[in-house]
């Protein structure tokens, strides 16, 4: 399949995740945010191993591989940053706290400049100032 695709697949998926947390996360008899998170991340892993078991790929072969250190390093980072936008999500309102964590594509634009040597168009420019714009927008109070 081809890659906007599944793009546009984790976009609608990814979609739902805020509204559903909230629901799930906010108000009396809340469900804490830590809890949402270790049941939230159980189901992906199980998925995985689901998905990791239909095709077959091997898992102890890439832990020889030195580029694993960065899978290690970006779960820390993916973990620190999914509990925290949980627990934003039980206390803030999903049109506020969605917006601004979707501010991540900016930063990791910035990051794929600075240490990935990917390239700065004025058209990159401009589309990372409409996007920090439009967030200012959504979700100004």
């Amino acid at each position: 399949m081809n890659y906007l695709v599944w793009a546009v697949v984790a976009m609608g998926a990814y979609s739902l995740v805020a509204p559903l947390m909230r629901l799930a996360t906010a108000g009396e008899g809340a469900i804490p945010s830590t809890v949402a998170a270790l049941v939230a991340n159980t189901v992906l892993v199980v998925l995985t191993v689901g998905v990791i078991g239909v095709t077959g790929e091997s898992v102890l072969d890439q832990f020889a591989d030195p580029r694993m250190r960065y899978v290690l390093a970006a779960g820390v980072c993916l973990g620190v940053g999914i509990l925290a936008y949980y627990r934003a999500l039980s206390v803030g309102r999903v049109s506020v706290v969605a917006p601004v964590f979707a501010m991540f594509f900016v930063a990791s634009s910035a990051v794929g400049v600075v240490l990935l040597d990917e390239p700065v168009t004025a058209r990159k420019l401009l589309g990372v100032a409409f996007a920090v714009v439009a967030v200012i927008l959504v979700a100004g109070e």
